[in-house]
């Protein structure tokens, strides 16, 4: 049994981390193991826990996202066998099957394998959600997902009347629209769509009529991408079905309807925010991806560069304050809230949140949501909320004055408090606040620090390469390079980016990480603020300050192979 010992002795966490998890452990009752806490904690990974408990039972890990085995080796075990098995067989070697498992110590599984190879079975230990999409990939290419589509469309067809989905899908009543959305093919078809979507790692499903179509996109790394074309005849089933699962009207056509699917997928719990829209050629159906496991990520993973990281680490040690996380839609301020909750979640504090809406469950952290007819506001819910003894509230958004000055008096009677505002940079955010009515002497003596964010696309490492570039090039694009960087080589700097293959669908970029700039409130600031100055001004005070832009911040990712000048011009310059 893995004890926090183990991991510490590792050097996987320090004495501070494990006091922390162990506390966490005993308010949960012991009902989790240390491993298990550490990982929620964030304080390890998934892949950390896996290999440490592989070295204890003497069984070697082995990461599966880096592996491809070739197709030989693959058809030695049949798909079935794989899925149900949970394993994947890695290589053939001196007579012996390598194979990747989830639970490597499984006998009965092992001897299934071996009774269907006809060979000895060598197991190693795998990450069990890395394993179940390495073999959802291995064992579907796109060309098998065409001839499933292709399949599910020619049952459809031949077990719905054609006739009744005609051009005109007004004329459809509300029992014909049900039959459709319940035909075998099209429940298939929409499920094969959802699980596509997790497969792909898609944030957003898009199901959008065209003049002689439907097509689907899926959103993956903050990028549209068209992964399937359907026929106009499946829009009207295919949309009764998403409706029928998301307990919608399916015969309410002309106005905009919105509710939540949940769904365990491969062990995982989903929730799906489903939205349809009227347009001209149809309905237009959105789903927005949560993965209410996904969210539990720790800070050290967000890519905060050192210098960032330990200052935010140090403005969430503080007692009483506020904190504020600026962005635009999607640049993932919910998840670095999320995280610093989950990094100040000891079982010691009493955490209230009030969210529009709330996207994730946080053990452990009292959630309540926005519900504007019943009253409850942001500044409702937060004048509550005070009343409930806090210790630290979050507020989803300042949407307006009251709120924003609840929130700040709030912080200066001692609450610790988390929100997000809609500025393009941290500078702004108290000049923004001032245009809301906000007092300013409010502002400078409530805000600790201020954080600005934006998502960039990292570069695939299965088809990482590198490339020389000068100094000139970039200084050209605007880009701030330091001085003392290219000097040695005479201006001449090794970057990288993706030559584009299957695991990134031709893209060059796998996954996406956080550019930050991070402005703490300092006194000189807190003057400006006092004296109502321009956004720019507190800017260049907190350059002067040691505060890295976002510009600066994205170059230093450039410069450590994180990601591509091409991607830094469109979000960051953008």
């Amino acid at each position: 049994m893995l004890t926090g010992e183990y991991f510490l002795s590792a050097g996987l966490i320090g004495p501070e981390q494990l006091e922390l998890a162990l506390n966490k452990q005993r308010e949960l009752g012991d009902t989790k193991p240390i491993a298990t806490v550490l990982v929620e904690m964030g304080f390890i990974s998934e892949a950390d826990r896996v290999r440490c408990l592989g070295e204890v039972w003497g069984i070697p890990f082995v990461d599966v996202t880096r592996v491809e085995p070739s197709s030989d080796v693959v058809s030695l075990v049949s798909p079935e066998l794989a899925k149900r098995t949970k394993s994947l067989p890695l290589k053939k070697e001196d007579g012996k099957l390598h194979v990747a498992m989830a639970n490597p110590l499984d006998v009965f599984k092992i001897d299934e394998l071996r009774l269907s190879t006809g060979l000895e079975i060598e197991a190693l230990i795998a990450v069990e959600t890395d394993l179940d999409e390495a073999i959802a990939k291995t064992y579907k290419s796109d060309a098998g997902l065409g001839r499933e589509i292709g399949n599910l469309i020619e049952d459809f067809d031949g077990s719905i009347d054609l006739n009744k989905v005609g051009d005109d899908e007004e004329e459809l009543s509300e029992a014909e629209l049900r039959e459709l959305g319940e035909d075998a093919p099209i429940i298939r078809l929409a499920n094969l769509i959802i699980n596509q979507a997790i497969h792909e790692k898609a944030s957003d499903i898009h199901i959008e009529p065209m003049k002689d179509g439907v097509r689907v996109r899926y959103r993956i790394d903050g990028v549209m991408q068209e992964v399937m074309r359907l026929p106009r005849k499946v829009l009207a089933p295919l949309v009764s079905r998403f409706k029928i699962m998301a307990d919608m009207d399916i015969a309410e056509k002309r106005v905009p309807q919105d509710n939540r699917i949940s769904a365990t997928i491969n062990g995982k719990e989903y929730d799906f925010r489903v939205s349809t829209l009227p347009l001209t050629l149809g309905e237009k159906v959105v789903m927005r991806v949560l993965d209410k496991g996904g969210i539990r990520v720790g800070l050290g993973k967000l890519g905060f560069l050192p210098q960032n990281l330990k200052l935010l680490e140090d403005m969430c040690s503080r007692s009483y304050g506020i904190i504020l996380v600026t962005g635009p839609t999607g640049s993932g301020k919910s998840t670095t809230l999320y995280s610093i909750l989950n990094k100040i979640n000891t079982g010691l504090n009493n955490i209230i949140t009030i969210e529009d809406p709330v996207e994730y469950e946080l053990p452990g952290v009292n959630q309540c949501g926005v519900n504007v007819k019943a009253g409850m506001t942001f500044a409702a819910g937060l004048r509550a909320m005070l009343r409930q003894d806090p210790d630290v509230i979050m507020v989803g958004e300042m949407r307006d004055h009251e709120t924003a000055t609840i929130a700040m008096e709030a912080a200066l009677t001692g609450h610790l408090v988390l929100s997000t505002l809609h500025t393009n940079d941290a500078a702004s955010a108290p000049t923004r606040l001032i245009d809301m009515g906000v007092e300013p002497f409010l502002i400078s003596s409530s805000i600790i620090g201020v954080l600005a964010q934006r998502l960039v696309r990292t570069i695939c490492p299965h088809c990482k390469e590198a490339y020389h570039a000068t100094r000139e090039s970039l200084l050209r694009y605007g880009f701030p390079i330091p001085e003392e960087i290219g000097q040695e080589t005479q201006g001449d700097l090794t970057l990288f980016r993706g030559a584009g293959c299957d695991k990134c669908r031709g893209t060059g970029y796998k996954g996406r990480t956080g550019v930050h700039e991070l402005m703490a409130m300092t006194d000189d600031i807190k003057d400006q603020v006092l004296q109502r100055a321009a956004s720019h001004t507190i800017r260049q005070l907190a350059i002067q300050n040691g505060m890295k832009t976002l510009q600066m911040d994205a170059v230093q990712k450039i410069l450590m192979g994180v990601t591509t000048v091409d991607e830094v011009l469109r979000v960051i310059y953008a």
